[in-house]
């Protein structure tokens, strides 16, 4: 079933009980389903499954991002963060972005590499060639470990050979690079290069001590760009854009915070899915500094003056396996999202992180970050405080107001209050 509408107008305005209503009428979610998103998601005999020593569970929020229309279709996206504002400014980037027809998204063949390091070689390159000259009956191997993978269009696409000097000794480092369909693999890649290492200690006379996979998922990418109008945004803004990312671009320092802000939106949709959130962490920043750290998007001005963005990030993720599949809450998120192989969701994954990361810059580039992040940031501050029920709120608008949101100020509104 296909969402009827992403752009769920005043959604935020409406009651909790109001936009789980307008959830189900616009995804199909079941009763159910519901319950596990709106109660406790995960039993204690399903946490005991999931990690040794379970003392219970841990919560997180589950927001909604709205206004989403990825390669013509609208979706809803679930988001788990801590973070304030984090959801809103998606949802505003994605309001923005779908006037010109929203996100155009890609994604590579769903392609993980296996490492397996080989040491004491006295003639690394000529036990190279012996790999390689082997190349198809290891491929043969590494297949026999995962049939059902191979059934489905997967398995191992190729092997490629890396020489590396390091200081005990030349390296050469066999790559197995693995097709893992709609999981995200790690089980099956590395299962594949423990299988073929005894054939590749005897071909080269070297010895094996890693095989393992790489989180640097280079041949697993995803890749979107939207274009906001200078109608929208005014010429100002475009250019406060342009130079935000041009200082991302130039200075190090400034290009952490830019890519955080990247993946504030992608990693809250990895943890809504169930999916690995330090393997995708891992993954970006090493891709972004694969040639000297660089943004994780571009951004430039079309030829009649419009912002165009475009993001290219690893997307090792996975539909299928793992928390994904045995957690409850990302089962139903993944519905709500409507995804239909690991592929489109790394494609929902770009589109989030560009959208976060346009909506970060716009809000640097006028009225300042911090505006907006306090708006939503001021109620949490109220709760620190000791603030209950309506007193929430109250506190919550004075301090904005006063634009002075911090626990010693709500705690003498509170007092103010009694």
């Amino acid at each position: 079933m296909s969402s009827k509408n992403s752009r769920l107008s005043g959604f935020h305005k409406k009651s909790l009980d109001e936009r789980i209503e307008l959830l189900k009428d616009n995804t199909g979610l079941q009763d159910k389903e519901v319950e596990r998103l709106a109660g406790k998601g995960l039993s204690d005999e399903e946490a005991e499954m999931m990690i040794e020593n379970v003392i219970g569970t841990y919560e997180l929020p589950v927001g909604i991002a709205t206004n989403f229309k990825i390669n013509g279709r609208d979706r809803l996206i679930p988001m788990v963060i801590e973070e304030s504002s984090v959801v809103a400014a998606a949802s505003y980037g994605a309001k923005l972005a779908r006037k010109n027809g929203g996100f155009q998204a890609t994604a590579t063949e769903p392609v993980m590499i296996s490492q397996i390091q080989v040491t004491g070689l006295s003639d690394p390159y000529s036990a190279k060639l012996k790999v390689m000259e082997k190349k198809e009956e290891l491929m043969e191997l590494a297949d026999e470990q995962d049939p059902v993978l191979v059934e489905h269009g997967g398995g191992v696409e190729d092997i490629r050979c890396r020489v590396l000097q390091s200081r005990f000794g030349p390296y050469l480092v066999v790559h197995l690079l693995v097709d893992c369909r709609d999981a995200m693999g790690a089980n099956a890649v590395n299962t594949m290069a423990e299988a073929i290492a005894p054939e590749i200690e005897d071909l080269t006379d070297g010895k094996v001590y890693l095989r393992i996979l790489s989180n640097l998922a280079e041949d697993r990418l995803a890749r979107a760009r939207a274009v906001w109008s200078k109608k929208d945004l005014g010429e100002d803004v475009i250019e406060g854009i342009l130079n935000a990312y041009e200082f991302a671009r130039v200075d190090p320092y400034r290009c952490a915070t830019h890519n955080k802000g990247v993946m504030n939106g992608v990693i809250a949709v990895v943890s809504a899915t169930g999916n690995d959130t330090r393997a995708v962490e891992a993954g970006a920043h090493s891709y972004a500094a694969s040639g000297g750290y660089s943004p994780l998007t571009t951004w430039e001005k079309t030829e009649n003056g419009d912002l165009a963005g475009t993001i290219e990030i690893p997307v090792p993720v996975g539909t299928v396996g793992g928390a994904t599949t045995s957690h409850p809450g990302a089962q139903a998120n993944l519905k709500i999202m409507e995804v239909e192989s690991a592929q489109e969701l790394g494609e929902v994954m770009a589109s989030v992180g560009l959208a976060q990361n346009f909506a970060a810059l716009r809000a640097l580039s006028s009225e300042g970050i911090q505006r907006g992040h306090m708006k939503l940031h001021a109620k949490n501050v109220a709760v620190q405080a000791g603030a209950e029920d309506d007193e929430v709120e109250k506190v919550a608008s004075r301090m904005v107001e006063e634009e002075n949101v911090r626990v010693d100020r709500a705690k003498e509104i509170l007092k103010e209050l009694d």
